[in-house]
């Protein structure tokens, strides 16, 4: 290929080519199980055939099951797959909400989403009901955490300190799941859950698997000591919840995206000074994303690591008004330098942010 733009043309061809391919897979894994063709093949079910005899991992196996039995059931999902609008990840989650009364109205709200988008959706459509409000720290190897307790129908929230032989880092996991009569084992729940990850309860909570430290722990029950007056009995979500607010309220100071601006602008003697009621004009107009225009003609619409750009540079005499300045994103950002300043003097720059930074 010569250049980017006939070989994105032909990626774009073999992409719809997959789709087809896949859309005619399913179609015909959908008419096989309707047929229960699987048992013939000495299966016991449509997941075994495509595990041992079509070779396919557990995860790809369930996708493509599940999408042959939606389309048997909703011919309207056979299309979507066709056109690149669903994707098999969110195919599992849209299973648990569409019928065939809510099918025209659930499934476009599933176009294009990834898995955990998905499963936010679904969680809107059909919350999880009576989701518990607790908290379980237990520390990560089994040893350190006592053997069973028991769940009491109440839930309360639970805490359970890392014992002094145990590691250095503890699994928080808030809130867990729904309290049983039998016993509990603690040891279990840091295996059951992926660092970091997500089950969306309903369209408003979810629980959240984190792998901390204990020098996090220390600073969290520091954090909610200090809290104690203003919040009492505030837990461990209320604590975290109030630092974010913090965070996020000190980088929209210093972004000038102040909730109470200043009436009367202070003149600055830094050449390079941005006002801040310049800044806040250009957010406001620029939407708080990277406005870079990508070849097919969309905007590029990072919100990551975002930077004001100034249209005509400062070193060619560009003035800091919101007429001159827009946002980019630092890649982006730096590409326009490039093409503006050359190689040299960005290779530079970067190279000593870099250092500094």
């Amino acid at each position: 290929m010569d250049n980017a733009a006939e070989f994105t043309k032909r990626l774009v061809s073999l992409l719809r080519s997959e789709r087809h391919a896949m859309a005619e897979f399913l179609v015909a894994l959908a008419e096989f199980d309707r047929r229960g063709l699987w048992q013939q093949r000495g299966h016991t079910s449509l997941f075994s055939f495509l595990r041992r005899e079509l070779g396919l991992s557990a995860g790809a196996a369930q996708y493509r099951k599940t999408a042959a039995e939606l389309i048997q059931r909703y011919p309207a999902i056979e299309g979507a797959l066709r056109d690149g609008k669903l994707c098999l990840s969110s195919v599992c989650e849209l299973a648990k909400v569409v019928t065939a009364e809510n099918c025209a109205e659930v499934l476009p709200r599933f176009y294009g989403l990834s898995s955990r988008d998905a499963a936010e959706v679904a969680a809107s459509i059909r919350p999880v009901e009576n989701p518990p409000r607790r908290e379980v720290v237990v520390p990560i190897r089994a040893a350190a955490v006592p053997a069973a307790v028991t769940a009491p129908g109440a839930a309360p929230v639970l805490f359970r300190a890392p014992e002094p032989n145990a590691p250095n880092r503890v699994e928080i996991a808030a809130p867990v799941e729904p309290a049983r009569s039998e016993p509990v084992d603690l040891r279990a729940a840091p295996r059951a859950a992926k660092p970091g990850s997500v089950d969306w309860l309903d369209g408003d909570s979810a629980r959240m698997h984190l792998t901390v430290s204990k020098a996090f722990l220390k600073k969290l029950d520091a954090a909610r000591d200090a809290l104690s007056h203003s919040m009492p009995g505030a837990s461990r979500e209320n604590v975290l919840e109030a630092a974010l607010d913090l965070l996020i309220a000190d980088r929209e100071r210093r972004k000038g995206l102040t909730a109470r601006p200043q009436k009367t602008v202070r003149p600055s003697t830094r050449p390079d000074h941005i006002p801040a009621h310049v800044r806040r004009e250009v957010w406001a107009r620029d939407g708080g994303r990277c406005t870079f225009l990508l070849a097919s003609g969309e905007r590029c619409g990072s919100t990551h690591r975002l930077e004001l750009d100034h249209i005509l540079p400062r070193a060619c005499g560009g003035a800091s008004t919101a007429d001159n300045l827009r946002i980019r994103c630092r890649g982006h950002n730096l590409d326009e330098a490039r093409r503006v300043l050359g190689d040299a003097l960005v290779d530079a720059y970067a190279g000593g942010w870099r250092r500094s930074g």
